[in-house]
């Protein structure tokens, strides 16, 4: 869900609240105006500052870093998934240059905690809808804090949207990129001013349309133990996809009179994509039940409002009261169609012809209360409740060559899901001395979900109580050099399609291990993790940065898929079924390495680059699974980033590079599966030209050395042994965007 989660306060530059998760901000001063002859009239001149990434980061007591606007707009990037991978620890799933699922300490799946101004995403909302032009700063939690939930075993990544300024400002940029000679238009506009006495607004316009296409490449042998035999299907085409996407969100904020405000924020999301692919299909030998070519088209539309409110009041300079409530609605409709051509059955049965419609409507709520004081001997205390509820109403219709799928009639074709949370946390931050910061916290949450069906009830409740402790001790007063540490408590929920998602047959006419069917499991228990982080780190004096991070997380009840032979209702005979089921125990451990630096602060006739660089090591071990590889799903075993940036100065062009590394890996998912990933290998850079104050000229380029990047799987069951491998070539992007603030 989308609400203000932090204060908007009517001022030159936004600060977030005081706790663990983002403390004061401090604020560069103002440099005095030089003295003007006093027969001259001195011209009104409006200086502002932005808080910078390290003094936020520096002032937090538990570890936290910060990207703020300047350093999201730095690169060019098109997607806010591009601007985190360049973190200590973040990795994005999909193909190179693609983007994808944000992950931190290489763990997906839920594992990371993913908040939109400190709220967690309506349903059908990802990171790759939210244009990085809309974005004030990112903020990144190794640890979780009461205050911003608990759900966050890997971490949390909380995106805070552009906020109100006093003073007035208009942005236009209009970009198009180009990737293998298709283009990609988009343009943004923002508004800032002021109105009336001290209130506030600001609204941004996005709107972008995406072409794109790849080339499918994919293997699959299957192998029969007892006779030998074995089964080759050799599958290669092409997907090609149209997207089309416009965003709008805003703040208005009224000053009531005191200290009180009154922000409003309406967020607007639209996005439709059209698909369509041609594969052709070799299988060795042939049978009848095997097709050579298959065509699919297909249509998604996404539509998403919401409506935030905040009300903040400070009785006295001590106390704040914050209240926060928001609505929304969200709609999505998905349309494909497949046809499969047999060329070894008779003409009236050649063609098998499959059409999936799929209505979903999601309606959503929030209301929290936060109360903050400040107390004497540097203590801040924070209580705060929380409640939540989202509902879903979901139709599926499958046709196969004109008539309705056997087997599943007994389960209806619609269902309704609801989902509500409730919690109630308090925290308090103390300071001992010049050195020591502490915090203490304690968050207790509760989650019920619910469905219905014909002859499908579902039903899951859980709580947890997570108490959460950070320290910082300053090495030297200023707090330029710090040691920090977290003991805290941590769980990942089951998501909603894992607990209620009714049976799914898998269509393939051959039914096996790597084609099962897929269903829900009512009965599945929130992960529950115990967490210790230790950092150190140390500012340099040209605005640098180096540090070390080492993490731990035992893990209990651990969720996994597994597919298993089951006897089903919608089947005369046994299927193949894949659920998500609590295994057992986990354990995973890492070290982060972060290094940020002026070339010149180390060697005395370099170029003032700035250079930026970080390497993180991961593993883990799920028991239950054998060895060697059994890691959580999706983790890789490390991954790096190094890249500069400059500006000339003998013209006005800034330029800059960065390499993004993730090795390859191999995970036993379950006993039975062992799934693999190609490395990934990206180079990004960017040359800006600006053309005058107001004016900028910006080329950028991703993925500047393409590699194919494959994924595979083994499944080796009594039977028979099933190798996979699919991918392709990954390619190039291109981006010109032209830029201007008035």
């Amino acid at each position: 869900m989308l609400a203000c989660g932090l204060p908007a306060l009517a001022q030159t530059t936004p600060t977030p609240p005081a706790t663990a998760a983002s403390a004061p901000a401090a604020r560069p001063a103002a440099r005095p105006a030089a003295e003007a002859p006093a027969a001259e009239q001195l011209k009104r001149v409006e200086v502002s500052g932005t808080a910078s990434d390290d003094s936020m980061r520096r002032a937090s007591t538990a570890s936290k870093i910060v990207i703020t606007r300047e350093e999201i707009e730095k690169f060019g990037d098109s997607t806010v998934g591009e601007v985190l991978k360049r973190l200590p620890g973040v990795t994005t799933g999909g193909a190179p240059g693609r983007g994808g699922d944000v992950r931190m300490r290489g763990m997906g799946g839920g594992f990371t905690q993913i908040l939109v101004n400190g709220e967690r995403m309506p349903p059908g909302f990802s990171l790759s809808e939210l244009p990085p032009e809309q974005v004030e700063r990112i903020e990144v939690l190794r640890a979780p804090t009461a205050e911003y939930g608990a759900r966050a075993i890997a971490g949390t990544i909380n995106v805070v949207l552009r906020e109100a300024l006093k003073r007035k400002l208009n942005e236009f940029r209009a970009g198009v990129g180009v990737e293998r000679d298709q283009l990609s238009p988009n343009i943004n506009w923002s508004r800032n001013d002021s109105f009336g006495d001290g209130n506030t607004y600001n609204f941004s316009l996005s709107a972008m349309r995406g072409e794109r296409g790849d080339d499918v490449f994919s293997d699959r042998l299957t192998r029969t133990l007892a006779t030998g035999a074995e089964d080759l299907q050799i599958t290669r085409g092409r997907n090609e996809s149209t997207r089309e996407g416009v965003n709008l969100n805003g703040r208005v904020q009224f000053k009531l009179g005191g200290q009180d405000t009154l922000s409003i924020q309406p967020f607007v999301v639209f996005n439709k994509s059209d698909s369509r692919s041609d594969i052709t299909r070799k299988v060795t030998p042939e049978s009848q039940s095997d097709y050579d070519r298959v065509q699919t088209t297909g249509e998604n539309r996404f539509t998403m409002a919401r409506l935030n409110a905040q009300w903040m009041s400070r009785p006295d300079s001590d106390t704040r009261i914050e209240l926060r409530g928001g609505v929304g609605s969200a709609s999505g409709e998905s349309r494909s169609l497949r046809r499969e051509n047999y060329p070894n059955l008779p003409a009236e049965e050649s063609e098998r012809v499959q059409e999936d419609t799929t209505d979903s409507r999601d309606r959503s709520w929030n209301l929290t209360g936060k109360y903050s004081r400040n107390l004497q001997n540097d203590h801040s205390l924070v209580f705060g409740v929380e409640g939540e509820g989202n509902t879903r109403h979901s139709n599926r219709v499958t046709l196969i060559n004109g008539e309705s799928q056997e087997g599943l009639g007994e389960f209806g074709d619609d269902m309704d899901a609801s989902t509500t949370r409730f919690a109630a946390y308090a925290q308090d931050e103390w300071t001992v001395g010049k050195q020591w910061d502490f915090y203490a916290g304690l968050r207790w949450e509760g989650i019920k979900t619910e469905s219905s069906a014909a002859n499908y009830a579902v039903s899951n409740t859980s709580s947890v109580l997570t108490p959460l402790a950070h320290a910082r001790y300053k090495l030297d007063p200023g707090g330029k050099e710090a040691i920090r540490m977290s003991l805290t408590r941590s769980y990942r929920s089951p998501q909603l399609q894992d607990l209620v998602a009714r049976p799914s047959i898998n269509t393939e006419v051959k039914h096996d291990e790597a084609t099962p069917d897929r269903a829900g499991n009512p009965d599945l228990k929130p992960e529950l993790a115990t967490g210790l982080e230790i950092g150190y780190e140390k500012y340099l004096t040209k605005g640098g940065l180096l540090s070390a991070n080492f993490f731990a997380r035992s893990i209990s009840n651990v969720m996994r898929t597994f597919t298993a032979l089951e006897t089903v209702s919608w089947s005369p005979t046994p299927r193949y079924v894949s659920r998500p089921r609590n295994l057992g125990k986990a354990t995973t451990m890492g070290l982060e390495l972060e290094a940020k630096f002026r070339l010149d602060e180390y060697f005395d006739d370099a170029l003032p680059i700035n250079v930026r660089s970080n390497v993180s090591f991961f593993t883990s071990k799920v028991d239950g699974i054998p060895g060697p590889n059994n890691r959580l799903d999706n983790q890789p075993t490390a991954t790096a980033n190094l890249g500069f940036d400059y500006r000339l100065r003998s013209v006005p062009v800034s330029m800059g590079a960065s390499l993004n590394w993730t090795p390859s890996s191999t995970i036993q998912q379950s006993v039975l599966t062992e799934v693999s990933t190609d490395r990934k290998l990206v180079s990004d850079a960017f040359v800006m030209w600006n053309v005058s104050p107001e004016q900028s000229l910006r080329l950028s380029a991703s993925n500047l050395s393409p590699l194919d990047y494959y994924t595979g799987s083994i499944i080796a069951s009594d039977a028979r042994i099933i190798t996979t491998r699919s991918g392709g070539p990954s390619y190039t992007q291109w981006q010109l965007r032209w830029e201007m603030k008035i």
